[in-house]
């Protein structure tokens, strides 16, 4: 394929502005020495209240929302296109319920109050769940950024990959949450701009036809045998947008507790409203006659096996040249928006709850800033060679996306709100959960059940039972029930006390307001949120400082 000259040198422009606004912002935005590492996580807690907006907006409106909403609507429907309207639901109950806690005790990342409440073991295997469903989920967007590239401007998908790859981690690796944050607003400028340009020449284009002729394909419809099924994906993909560092880091990054809990809401707002364009995209493919694309083989993208390159597919065939490569824009940016949030997520929970608990302490804040560097380095690598070699990257992020739902939320929640719990029924929780979401099988992956709950189709096959939910529900209750059996175990002293390995006598909680000054730097800190339990070495306590 003859590479588009003009296309690729209008996209080098694009990364490069990109790449400059993340350099300058980490050079012009300045964060307080003290507890370096943590403030440049949560970008010092300066972030005005609009740019969090637009930067939690952006995170969400990223490539796979914006590819998958123009695919879903094409393939299953609106009535299958759930991600739009739960995602609105998700980022608003997000903000009245989990954004105002987190962000009134300071927190640096979500893996905290776990951390505080269960434990450094439960803590990292909750990381590593986190850590799956960020680089699946980053290695599957780039994979898709990558044959885009391939479509419109004939450069080779590996080249396009890297590239766009690198300029993410380097801006992210300068600035951290500075960068991310004011590169999100670049970045959703551009999607915008990109997506809303297309509509009117998809729209008159003559081989698009009238959309009211195909509206049952793109409507979609929900017999009554899947009903309970969308209902459990429904309310997986509502409470499944929540426990993401990406999520909090915005949260978290604002300037007080008002303002996180309104940023989640509007931005949930915003995702709505741009959920428009792609899903106008996905119902005009629908109609449109692909008899001469060379590129679909004179079929229809779905028939052509090529659903999930709908949007880029109806810019190159339906949009002039320069608009394709304007809505090429569009989808880097979305991509890389989506990127920066999940290596940077990732690289802050290893940084601040598994490299300087678990593995040096006494670790420097010039040491933790370079830890979290290479961390974003690697993440970012680790992501582009999945993206590159393997070819089952999306089936791996839908499985990871249901072990964070299943696993991570009922751990967060509990901790934040029944901090008596404890890291024996962490540990539970957690396995429970993982055996039953894995136990149902992965149809992406061509992973085969070992559970096959009540209602299962043998001749599909598919599982009808609402399996997430329910791992959802059993992981939440044993978490919980095995906590204060424990504790009452070895309160009774049925078991004995010196075998409470994991502090059950001691769970809980607490916020001690006290004031301390710091008679070297003159600096006054308050609001200290420590565990109830105090365990044997300092190195075991966990305590969340911050300047006042």
């Amino acid at each position: 394929m003859e590479i588009n000259v003009a296309g690729l040198v209008v996209l080098i422009v694009f990364y490069v502005i990109i790449l400059v606004v993340g350099v300058t912002a980490a050079k012009c935005v300045k964060i307080d020495e003290e507890n370096k590492s943590e403030m440049a996580s949560v970008a010092g807690r300066q972030l005005y209240g609009v740019v969090g907006i637009f930067t939690m907006i952006a995170t969400t409106v990223g490539g796979g929302f914006i590819n998958g909403t123009a695919e879903s609507i094409a393939t299953g429907g609106l009535a299958w296109t759930i991600s739009p309207m739960a995602i609105f639901v998700g980022l608003v109950l997000g903000g009245i319920i989990y954004a105002g806690r987190m962000r009134e005790r300071k927190y640096v990342t979500m893996l905290q109050p776990i951390e505080e409440c269960y434990g450094r073991v439960v803590a990292c295997l909750v990381y590593l769940a986190t850590l799956c469903g960020d680089v699946f989920w980053t290695a599957s967007i780039l994979n898709a950024l990558g044959t885009s590239l391939s479509i419109i401007l004939g450069i080779n998908v590996e080249t396009a990959i890297v590239v766009s790859a690198s300029i993410t981690v380097l801006y992210t690796m300068i600035g951290q949450m500075i960068s991310v944050a004011y590169t999100d607003i670049v970045q959703l400028i551009l999607i915008t701009v990109g997506l809303v340009l297309a509509i009117p020449f998809v729209v008159t284009d003559e081989r698009v036809g009238d959309v009211s002729t195909t509206s049952d394909a793109w409507l979609g419809s929900l017999d009554g045998r899947h009903a309970v099924a969308w209902v459990d994906l429904a309310l997986a993909m509502i409470f499944g947008t929540i426990p993401w560092q990406s999520y909090f880091q915005r949260v978290l990054s604002v300037r007080s507790v008002r303002e996180a809990q309104i940023l989640s809401v509007l931005a949930g707002m915003g995702t709505l409203v741009l959920a428009v364009p792609p899903f106008l995209i996905g119902a005009l493919s629908t109609a449109a006659d692909w008899s001469n694309s060379s590129l679909t083989g004179g079929l229809d993208p779905v028939s052509a096996n090529m659903s999930s390159m709908i949007l880029p597919l109806v810019l190159k065939e339906f949009t002039p040249s320069a608009v394709s490569i304007i809505g090429l824009g569009a989808i880097s940016a979305a991509v890389m928006s989506s990127m920066d949030s999940s290596i940077l997520g990732s690289s802050s929970m290893f940084t601040h709850n598994v490299y300087r608990t678990a593995i040096r302490a006494q670790a420097s804040e010039q040491e933790l800033m370079w830890v979290q560097r290479l961390s974003i380095l690697a993440i970012g690598i680790i992501a582009t060679v999945l993206s590159i070699f393997v070819r089952t990257v999306w089936g791996l992020f839908v499985l990871a996306a249901d072990i964070v739902f299943v696993i991570v939320l009922p751990q967060l929640t509990c901790a934040l709100f029944l901090p008596a719990t404890n890291g024996y029924g962490g540990i539970v929780g957690f396995t429970l959960g993982t055996v039953l979401r894995i136990g149902a099988g992965e149809s992406f992956l061509d992973l085969p059940p070992f559970i096959y709950y009540p209602f299962y189709d043998h001749d599909v096959p598919e599982q009808l039972f609402p399996f997430r939910s329910f791992a959802f529900v059993v992981s939440l209750l044993g978490l919980i029930i095995i906590s204060y059996m424990m504790k009452f175990l070895f309160e009774k002293e049925i078991l004995h006390p010196k075998y409470d390995f994991l502090g059950a006598l001691d769970s809980g909680c607490v916020d001690i307001t006290l004031t301390y000054t710091d008679t070297n730097r003159g600096l006054a800190l308050d609001k200290v949120h420590m565990p109830e339990k105090l365990p044997g070495t300092a190195n075991d306590i966990a305590v969340v400082r911050h300047k006042q």
